[in-house]
């Protein structure tokens, strides 16, 4: 272990984010009357420009009147290269509730743009008075913020989570593909007159759970753009899962139940975890290093991966 600790994530469930476009008020309540975990209202992508200040009045308005529950609140505001992101902060910080949990930053390239955001958004709750920090998620989703990943996941202590945005990472990276996120049909392997599919993805995400595990930032995966496709869906998250991604992003309402079901630790994993640690309790009472538990061997790294489950089920549970 490095002698620099590594730190902890923010302790709060993220499996599901869901997001809606802030032209369509009429969403919102149903937004909130979800499983997900975190509501994404959106700025960006899903609203045209002549919509564009209308949906920021919508989203004010709605942060304020609608009852959000538990909910982690986030606006998803628009690019650092648009005439529209400062007024997305500005406007919002100014004129709406402390009820706001998180801004998302799209199409991020470096720290420098963790560090402008931060600054207007610092600014702004000083001049208003407001004692609720707003956090930041940003989104890789360019070659320059994969290129950078490290720096970014260390830009800001507001920012708490990292998503990876596959659309515009393959239009950025000059990617042959239309999909949004899952395998891709000319991405594959071929032996024995048998084609073998692998994950176009999978490189950019290690990288940015690599990236956000060293500094204490959730990492989340972005969107899969085939809603009817429910076990390809399923596919991508355990993916994601398997690499230590802690949710997904869910662009229609019947991903919700999908994700929160892949990124809930089982009651069996749970069970099983519970006995690793015990197996290595005793072990601990007996002066081993080790102990065996169902045939195999558990030691210190055991004991890790256990609580990571542990904690990530009392944590949803509470």
């Amino acid at each position: 272990m490095s002698f620099r600790i590594q730190p902890q994530p923010p302790a709060r469930p993220n499996r599901c984010q869901l997001f809606g476009p802030g032209s369509r008020p009429a969403i919102f309540e149903k937004m909130a009357r979800s499983d997900a975990d975190v509501i994404n209202l959106d700025l960006e992508d899903s609203v045209s420009p002549d919509d564009k200040a209308e949906a920021r009045k919508n989203i004010i308005q709605a942060i304020g009147d609608i009852d959000w529950g538990t909910k982690h609140l986030c606006v998803r505001i628009n690019g650092l290269d648009t005439p529209y992101w400062y007024r997305d902060i500005v406007d919002i910080l100014e004129q709406a509730g402390d009820r706001i949990d998180q801004f998302m930053i799209p199409k991020v390239g470096n720290a420098a743009d963790i560090y402008a955001v931060d600054a207007l958004v610092t600014a702004v709750e000083a001049a208003k008075g407001r004692t609720k920090p707003v956090a930041l998620e940003v989104i890789i989703e360019t070659a320059a913020g994969i290129a950078h990943v490290e720096e970014i996941a260390a830009a800001s202590p507001r920012l708490q989570a990292m998503s990876l945005g596959a659309a515009d990472f393959a239009a950025s990276m000059g990617m042959a593909t239309t999909g949004i996120g899952g395998t891709q049909e000319n991405y594959y392997m071929h032996r024995e007159g048998q084609k073998y599919w692998s994950d176009p993805w999978h490189w950019a995400q290690a990288a940015i759970v690599a990236a956000c595990r060293t500094h204490g930032v959730l990492p989340v995966d972005g969107p899969f753009g085939d809603f009817s496709d429910d076990e390809g869906f399923r596919a991508q998250a355990l993916r994601s899962a398997t690499l230590g991604m802690v949710g997904k992003w869910a662009i229609h309402p019947k991903q919700v139940a999908l994700a929160n079901e892949v990124f809930t630790p089982s009651d069996d994993a749970v069970r099983e975890a519970r006995e690793i640690l015990e197996a290595m309790e005793e072990a601990k009472r007996t002066g081993q290093g080790a102990a065996v538990y169902k045939g195999r061997l558990v030691d210190l790294a055991s004991i890790r991966q256990a609580e990571v489950i542990v904690r990530q089920s009392e944590m949803i549970a509470g």
